[in-house]
């Protein structure tokens, strides 16, 4: 733990120096060759509990860290960095972008909520008791998606059916959805909302896809 607060006083001193934000002076630092944050920090700093990606991806986060950079993949853009986790540890493509954005965030490349390019994204999950056919096409047929996401224009620019869709929203922002079987009768669909161009629009967003997938859940429901 001292080492931990040693390198936060660092940083924290190089913000004073430089006018730059905690995130900014604290990557700033790493690329010079200091050690990443004690594994206790690991959870705040991506937004997910060691035991939640250590279930999902047989890794806690201290593992991950380590793997990677033996891969010296904070050197890599993020794509590169993902197609890395799901090529040679054979992680399937969400929790491959998920790995891939905790370990940006852990090594001081990006914000929670922010991308490398600078612009921010939000995210939401749900799961649903119905097969994954039926709630791909509660997102894929324009009839039934207008039921519970009214007053929305958006563009499909690609869909694998029953797997994922990428989207134009309406102002131009970016939404990608992913979707899983979850057993026999039951899928999920994970969202991320990409290309917001102010920190605050994450909550906003979040808090919106909240809503609308809650007001999917009422029409999916078994009667």
């Amino acid at each position: 733990m001292p080492k931990n607060k040693d390198f936060k006083r660092l940083t924290r001193s190089r913000m004073k120096k430089t006018g730059e934000s905690y995130t900014s002076a604290r990557a700033q630092l790493l690329a010079k060759g200091d050690n990443s944050p004690e594994p206790a920090d690991f959870a705040a700093l991506t937004g997910m509990s060691d035991e939640a990606v250590r279930k999902a991806t047989g890794c806690t986060w201290e593992r991950w860290v380590y793997g990677l950079d033996r891969k010296n993949a904070a050197s890599l853009p993020h794509r590169e960095i993902a197609q890395l986790v799901h090529d040679e540890y054979e992680i399937s493509g969400w929790w491959a972008q998920t790995v891939t954005v905790g370990y940006e965030r852990i090594k001081g490349l990006r914000e929670i909520g922010q991308r490398r390019d600078g612009s921010y994204e939000a995210n939401k999950s749900k799961t649903f008791p119905v097969p994954v056919g039926r709630l791909y096409r509660a997102f894929s047929v324009s009839r039934a998606r207008k039921r519970w996401l009214p007053g929305v224009e958006l563009t499909v620019r690609k869909a694998t059916p029953e797997k994922s869709m990428r989207i134009t929203w309406q102002d131009g922002s970016s939404v990608d959805l992913y979707f899983a079987t979850k057993g026999e009768a039951k899928s999920s669909v994970a969202i991320q909302h990409r290309k917001l161009p102010r920190q605050d629009e994450v909550a906003k967003m979040k808090e919106f896809w909240a809503g609308r997938l809650a007001a999917l859940g009422d029409l999916l429901e078994p009667k």
